[in-house]
């Protein structure tokens, strides 16, 4: 395939993927677009990335099944196969989604407990400083 199709078939992906992400933001999520992946994971007892992994695997499976079936010699069309295709990347943006928000609270706890240590460590020398007068 050449570059110029092959941006063609990007461009026309991706924004069919906006699109959906878009159009499902309004039926499913609250003003956080994670919503639904974190009532999930109280439900299930697990992360908010376990559960999206566990409703990724559905639209997996779905992949694995079209690809055994044009295997086997079965047509399968392309609107069912961009359907498919599309709500794989959509899961995989959504999960970066999660993966960024966790980085953040990555970041944000890491932050808060290095300066819970700089106060420890600063107090506890103004007690051995203290001490020596």
């Amino acid at each position: 395939m050449k570059t110029d199709k092959f941006n063609s078939v990007l461009e026309k992906t991706i924004s069919k993927c906006v699109d959906t992400l878009c159009a499902k933001a309004n039926e499913y999520a609250t003003e956080d677009r994670l919503h639904n992946f974190k009532v999930a994971a109280e439900l299930q007892n697990c992360t908010p990335i376990t559960a999206l992994a566990g409703m990724m695997a559905k639209h997996t499976v779905s992949i694995y099944d079209l690809i055994q079936r044009q295997e086997k010699g079965f047509e399968v069309s392309r609107e069912m196969w961009d359907e498919k295709i599309g709500d794989s990347i959509n899961y995989l943006i959504l999960l970066t989604a999660l993966v960024e928000e966790k980085q953040e609270e990555y970041t944000q706890g890491s932050q808060a407990d290095l300066d819970d240590i700089v106060d420890m460590e600063f107090t506890n020398h103004l007690a051995e400083a203290g001490d020596g007068e």
